[in-house]
């Protein structure tokens, strides 16, 4: 995994991650391949990213500059992550104990991306600081913010697809542009979701939720009366969205993994909230990353947060073998 730092305005930092990229011989035609749908939903889906969140857009376009290759398909190839391609796991997980807030996820990919995976240190002009991880690049997976706010995405199957901005380039807005949760909620309203997608939200205050979000409707999920956790998977588990479900609900294991973290939550029995997370993660309560090396398909990084003290803490690979360190680039995070 690796860790770069980028400080200053969005323009440059591409352009310097791009200068990087070009440096190791990196070859974009060898790893863009888009089809025809794919290319004519990029195409459509570039102008409401650049309505809505133009800063990311001169990042995008200082990369291209940086690696001498075409702004068009570059962001289109980024625009199509997370909704036009293959089915991804992923189990996040927000809970409180002892008056603090903690943050826990797993991150289920193909193993190959793990070697291309980024922990990105941003230190931006004009948007709060933030260390987002990401499989990808300039797009995020999951992050904290120097206000002490935690985002992250989850992927469903969706049962329909029209151009928008999709859940990775979300938790980018939502760490840059958002405070606490309520924030947070706010920005949802109104943006234009491509397909179908959980965003977990939690704040330093102990505020909670699951957005649970299509093109068509957005439904927000808060925690059960009587608990203080919440969790999100691969699909949706509220009544009010379960028709927007296009899978079993078992995404690789998706329902399972759920039951996993909900049921280990509901009965906390550890004092230490950090180690409690990472070990519902690593699987010891009940099957969580341990699958089946024939799937191709494996837990690539685990994350654990105490928003409460802004501390990051992260296994880079999968938790069962890898061990969690401290990332201490949270330090420099503004506060």
């Amino acid at each position: 995994m690796y860790h770069p730092r980028f400080k200053g305005n969005h323009y440059d930092i591409g352009l310097k991650f791009g200068s990087i990229l070009k440096k190791q011989n990196i070859d974009l035609d060898k790893i863009i391949r888009l089809d025809d749908f794919q290319k004519d939903f990029g195409k459509k889906s570039q102008s409401i990213l650049s309505n809505f969140f133009p800063e990311v857009c001169d990042e995008i376009r200082g990369m291209t500059n940086g690696l001498n290759y075409p702004y068009e398909n570059f962001a289109s190839w980024l625009l199509c992550m997370g909704c036009c391609y293959d089915p991804n796991g992923c189990t996040a997980f927000c809970f409180i104990q002892n008056n603090r807030i903690f943050y826990g996820r797993n991150n289920d990919l193909p193993p190959f991306l793990k070697k291309v995976s980024k922990s990105i240190l941003y230190k931006l002009k004009n948007g709060y600081s933030f260390i987002g991880n990401t499989s990808s690049m300039i797009n995020m997976e999951e992050g904290l913010n120097e206000r002490g706010l935690a985002v992250a995405m989850t992927f469903l199957v969706p049962t329909m697809i029209v151009p928008g901005i999709n859940s990775l380039f979300l938790v980018r807005y939502l760490l840059e542009k958002c405070a606490t949760t309520k924030e947070a909620m706010n920005a949802l309203q109104g943006w234009p979701t491509p397909s179908a997608c959980n965003i977990i939200l939690a704040d330093k205050m102990g505020d909670m939720v699951v957005a649970e979000c299509t093109p068509e409707k957005l439904f927000i999920r808060k925690p059960a009366a009587g608990e203080n956790f919440i969790v999100a998977a691969n699909h949706f588990p509220s009544d009010e969205m379960k028709s927007h479900n296009a899978s079993d609900w078992n995404i690789f294991l998706s329902d399972i993994r759920y039951k996993t973290a909900y049921n280990a939550l509901k009965k906390i029995g550890h004092e230490n909230g950090i180690e409690y997370a990472q070990d519902i993660l690593g699987g010891k309560y009940g099957f969580m990353c341990q699958y089946d090396r024939q799937l191709n398909f494996d837990t690539i990084w685990s994350s654990v947060i105490d928003i409460s003290n802004h501390m990051i803490y992260r296994a880079e690979g999968n938790p069962l073998k890898a061990r969690f360190k401290e990332d201490i680039r949270s330090k420099l995070l503004d506060r």
